[in-house]
């Protein structure tokens, strides 16, 4: 049982272990705490989202849908064994689960079997989202497993807890699959290793090939006039850019429709003013310096 870790120390906890870590829009103050309490801590809880695509599971992860409001966990594990982090705090991803099974990962001793839903596990475990369609076909790529591992091993490292505070959402909460593809045994397994070496990894695993954003391409679609045909100007590749802005809260969710048109044109003027641009350098028409800033925070790759 702990004090949960300020968001610095969580995100030195992960980088620490060598992760590749995203930052998605202002993850530190994104969370459910008004809804109510967020810690004791007591341990790492594992899921699988049912998507596909890691941009489109980052965006669901971080807002929710209907009836279920995001942040729906801490952080999504993508398919390159990156880390997105969409949220701080109580998140909506573990729902009412059994109380035998609380007691016995503070204790951390073996799991009974979940035949309840009477505690509030949002309150008591971090929580990551996996990207898999849990069909059980889809595969579980070792980038994505090795992430896994050292997620819960980052965690259970800066708290001083044994791999038997990890668990599954199927071994919280009667009725739940998640995950399916490994055993959570399998992966305690692997957690256990990890924390009998003597220290985190030095060394970071490779960063995951990131999204390409042509910045000529880009220019070319801005400078068309939108209004000269009364249709939105249309780049294959801006929806990377657009969901950028929508983090940032200069572009409303329902233009992440994959044009750079005149709304898409206002929003990136805002950034650039956001970064201390003005007059003829803040029309919204992207610069490198200025798209690199965006791309580095929001992982994507900027070229000529």
């Amino acid at each position: 049982m702990a004090d949960p870790l300020s968001a610095a120390s969580f995100l030195d906890a992960l980088r620490g272990e060598g992760l590749h870590v995203v930052e998605v829009g202002d993850w530190r103050h994104h969370n459910r705490n008004t809804k109510g309490p967020w810690g004791p801590v007591n341990g790492v809880m594992i899921h699988h989202t049912a998507t596909k695509g890691a941009e489109r599971t980052v965006d669901i992860c971080r807002t929710g849908y209907s009836g279920l409001p995001g942040p729906l966990c801490h952080g999504v594990i993508a398919k390159d064994g990156t880390v997105y982090l969409v949220g701080y705090g109580r998140a909506n991803h573990a729902g009412l689960g059994d109380d035998d099974v609380l007691r016995a990962v503070i204790a951390e001793t073996a799991l009974p079997a979940d035949d309840e839903a009477s505690v509030d596990g949002n309150r008591h475990f971090y929580g990551f989202e996996c990207e898999n369609l849990g069909d059980g076909q889809d595969p579980w790529p070792a980038e994505q497993l090795l992430a896994i591992e050292r997620v819960a091993a980052a965690l259970c490292r800066r708290h001083g807890w044994t791999e038997r505070s990890v668990i599954g959402h199927l071994e919280w909460q009667p009725g739940k699959p998640d995950p399916r593809g490994f055993t959570m045994a399998s992966m305690r397994d692997r957690v256990r290793a990890r924390l009998g070496t003597k220290a985190p990894a030095t060394q970071p695993l490779p960063a995951p090939r990131r999204p390409i954003v042509d910045l000529s391409q880009l220019v070319a679609a801005a400078r068309r006039d939108p209004a000269a045909t009364g249709t939105p100007v249309t780049y294959a590749g801006t929806r990377t850019v657009e969901a950028a802005l929508v983090d940032e809260g200069l572009l409303a969710r329902q233009r992440l429709d994959g044009h750079f048109g005149r709304d898409t044109i206002t929003a990136y003027a805002a950034w650039q003013r956001r970064l201390g641009y003005t007059g003829s350098a803040a029309d919204g028409i992207p610069g490198r310096a200025s798209l690199t800033r965006l791309g580095d925070k929001h992982g994507f790759q900027v070229v000529a």
